[in-house]
């Protein structure tokens, strides 16, 4: 693996370019987490507008700079909403952002991302290396996935140092597949657009312990994806959260505090994002 600063130096013309713009960023998100999406968008420095019924998604997917769809509780009222939102999101050119939440755990789930993918134009998709795997299986890129317990990931499927490489050249060829941006985020994170793929190293292994922290991403993804590009804003994205997780850790750390006080504190730290730090505090490496 090679060490590169050539993305790292763009993070704050990129992250500039997200404040002056405020992307309006249209969310179909899932009930638990709604308002943590809605203020990590705010934070970021986007404009966040969490509008699901089928009435009214294409007029508001009409004046969005993104639309980001998470199947976290699916139902089929929203299922109807994601599939006319994303129709009219191509019709705009508004990027889409998935995630799919739990994909292979519910025949509902697996049939709602392969019609989300198989009949739009996904800018990206941002899931744990599981969901990215079930992915892969459902568009026959692999023969057998591993199925996570819920919607968290399987403990087989961790990314680590030993199988990164394994896990980059699988997410590359199904970003490469489904001509997509993939985002499989964890305690590496890989990013690939199906030619150049990256790991990106940093967060805090308090993340996961709360609700909504992959969620929280998804939609800041997709506000960056709306204020820049599908590869470029996804790499902001996760360098962001990924810093704000570890000053978020910190204090809990320094104030013997819990998870309760770890999510305000990853608010309160999206919302002071440094671009200098990014770039000059961030590892990342071309797989």
């Amino acid at each position: 693996m090679i060490m590169t600063n050539i993305y790292l130096e763009k993070i704050p013309s990129l992250l500039k370019e997200l404040k002056e713009k405020s992307p309006l960023t249209h969310c179909i998100t899932n009930f638990v987490t709604v308002n943590d999406c809605a203020n990590a968008v705010l934070a970021i420095g986007a404009s966040p507008i969490m509008a699901e019924d089928a009435d009214e998604v294409k007029d508001i997917v009409n004046i969005s700079n993104a639309l980001v769809i998470n199947i976290g509780t699916l139902n089929q009222l929203q299922i109807e909403s994601m599939k006319i939102s994303s129709k009219q999101a191509n019709k705009t050119n508004t990027p889409i952002t998935l995630d799919p939440v739990g994909v292979g755990i519910s025949k509902l789930r697996n049939e709602t991302t392969i019609d989300l993918i198989e009949n739009n134009d996904i800018a990206a998709i941002r899931g744990n290396i599981t969901e990215i795997k079930s992915i892969s299986k459902l568009f026959n890129i692999i023969d057998e996935s591993n199925i996570a317990k819920g919607v968290d990931v399987c403990n087989d499927d961790i990314i680590t140092e030993d199988n990164i490489k394994a896990n980059g050249e699988l997410i590359r060829k199904t970003a490469e597949k489904l001509n997509t941006v993939i985002l499989a985020s964890g305690p590496i994170d890989i990013l690939s657009d199906g030619k150049t793929t990256i790991a990106v190293y940093g967060g805090d292994e308090m993340m996961p312990s709360i609700t909504g922290s992959g969620c929280m991403l998804s939609a800041i993804v997709g506000a960056c994806v709306g204020a820049t590009n599908p590869f470029e804003g996804s790499l902001l994205a996760i360098l962001a959260m990924n810093k704000a997780g570890e000053k978020a850790r910190a204090k809990v750390d320094e104030n013997n505090l819990g998870t309760g006080s770890f999510r305000t504190f990853l608010i309160d730290a999206l919302y002071n994002t440094d671009a200098e730090e990014l770039m000059n505090k961030s590892k990342i490496e071309i797989l």
